[in-house]
């Protein structure tokens, strides 16, 4: 049995003929891993967005980093042949896919790396690019009591991943994303080539490949900083109904030196309704502590705020001195009064929080369902504009899902490299994780996504797009600007034939890359 655009068909021979070309293949590749033949069954024909799906060639699940060497290699023999190194499949719009070429299953390399050592004083952990940030965090919490400085809120997502687009959550304010915690990779280019680098060691491919989309590597093992863990977290909800009062709030926090602020800052948007999932219930955190909405100023629109905020603290923490804290943080915010949700929770649930959320929609059959998510980083000096176009206008009957927003730091990313990002100091990350049913509905909320991104465009907005997908040399240009020569100038000179990373729509097999 095959699968052939999309069909099942029955054909003994031919099925034999494919796992021959595979065995063929295996043989030829002196392979130490396992390979399968694609189709569209496979997992390497679709991803998280469940919006595309193609038909890989082979499957192929590396034992280790001369596996991967050994199949970029092989494809840059032949004139067409891609590589797409795919992690836990997350992506959206197909970006971990390779249509007719090699597919890497990076899950297959996660347990070839986890050494704990000490760079310079400081704690950090050798792990590899295919291994999910979910164990490496319960590993080192677990067994060291340490923790990475940076990660994300979904946590399985692989290292190498994340690490290729830049990993933020609410914590990216005080230390930067995951890019800007990480002191050495080790990357299979596209040459085939096993190359260590860091910032003094092979510089242009250590800065090329984190935020580079898995265009100039393969991102076999990451060195990750490392930091004590705390034992609990006073996790806070707290709700406004004023724009202009949830932005300077949240941006007077993540403003506030270290030991000044919170541990960790995020908000999302709500609808003022009691819908269960776009409205008041999304909010509360602790079920004692109901939602009142008749304490919501008369003033409130359809669309409210939350400010989401952690405060980390150990065990030998008197409960007094967690309270004087964390009242002295909010004595200077201006929430609406007794709009607070709060539990206190230990470490490893706080970081596994959106694992609970991803099993409740595994068992309400929502998880595989299409996820057209919209990300981007929006300048401070244009949010309040896009609130009133988008939040208050477009998507003001919610989404079915989260509506994420919240500030980060300029200055906490290192510009060396490949991550696109507006020009200000605070920009936001906003983004819109729709939950839709297969249907015309998902053709809709794509179009809206790109309704909203035009938006942005045609009134000139400082906006980039987080997890970007554009389809045109053109659109790829605008997106990364002035940085645009030195990211093409680095995929020339690692990855010259274009094989890696051809989900993405960069460039193409067969076409030079210098331009």
């Amino acid at each position: 049995m095959i699968t052939c655009l999309g069909r099942i068909v029955h054909d003994s021979d031919a099925e034999s003929k494919l796992d021959d070309d595979a065995s063929t293949v295996f043989r030829s590749l002196n392979l130490q891993g396992t390979i399968e033949n694609g189709d569209f069954s496979s997992i390497a024909s679709k991803d998280f967005g469940r919006l595309n799906s193609v038909k890989p060639l082979f499957l192929i699940k590396p034992s280790g980093v001369e596996d991967i060497a050994r199949v970029v290699k092989a494809a840059a023999r032949t004139p067409h042949l891609t590589v797409a190194a795919r992690g836990n499949g997350h992506s959206i719009n197909g970006q971990a896919m390779s249509d007719g070429g090699y597919v890497l299953d990076m899950r297959s390399t996660a347990d070839n790396h986890f050494k704990l050592m000490t760079v310079n004083g400081s704690p950090c952990i050798d792990v590899s690019g295919g291994a999910l940030w979910e164990d490496v965090l319960t590993r080192c919490v677990s067994r060291y009591g340490l923790a990475p400085r940076s990660w994300t809120d979904y946590l399985s997502l692989t290292v190498g991943g994340t690490l290729s687009n830049a990993g933020v959550s609410g914590q990216a304010f005080r230390y930067g994303p995951q890019t800007s915690n990480v002191t050495e990779l080790e990357v299979v280019t596209g040459k085939g080539e096993i190359k260590v680098c860091s910032e003094t060691q092979n510089p242009e491919l250590f800065f090329g490949s984190l935020g580079g989309l898995g265009q100039f590597g393969i991102i076999t093992r990451a060195r990750v900083k490392l930091q004590q863990a705390p034992d609990m977290v006073r996790w806070i909800r707290v709700v406004y109904s004023e724009f202009e009062e949830f932005t300077r709030d949240a941006e007077f926090l993540v403003s506030r030196k270290e030991g000044g602020s919170f541990d960790y800052v995020e908000g999302f948007v709500f609808c003022n309704s009691d819908d269960p999932v776009n409205g008041w219930p999304s909010v509360q955190l602790n079920p004692v502590q109901e939602f009142n909405p008749s304490r919501l100023p008369q003033t409130a629109g359809s669309v409210l705020y939350c400010l989401e905020v952690a405060y980390h603290y150990r065990n030998s923490d008197h409960s007094s001195t967690v309270d004087t804290a964390v009242s002295r943080l909010f004595g200077r915010l201006r929430f609406v009064e007794r709009l607070m949700s709060t539990v206190d929770v230990s470490y490893m649930e706080f970081l596994l929080r959106v694992k609970r959320a991803e099993e409740h929609a595994k068992a309400n059959g929502v998880w595989d369902i299409p996820h057209p998510w919209l990300n981007l980083f929006v300048s401070k000096k244009d949010i309040a504009d896009f609130d009133r176009t988008v939040f208050k206008n477009m998507v003001k009957d919610g989404i079915g899902g989260p509506i994420l927003i919240y500030p980060l730091l300029r200055s906490k990313w290192d510009s060396r490299t490949s991550v696109a990002l507006p020009e200000s100091e605070i920009f936001y990350i906003v983004g819109l994780l729709r939950f839709v049913p297969k249907g015309p509905l998902v053709d809709e909320k794509v179009g809206e996504n790109r309704e909203i991104v035009n938006w942005c465009i045609s009134e000139g907005l400082d906006f980039k797009l987080y997890l970007p997908h554009y389809r045109s040399k053109e659109d790829w240009k605008r997106h990364f600007g002035i940085q645009w020569t030195r990211f093409a100038k680095r995929k020339a000179s690692f990855d010259p034939k274009a094989i890696l990373a051809p989900g993405q729509r960069i460039f193409k097999r067969g076409t030079t890359t210098r331009q």
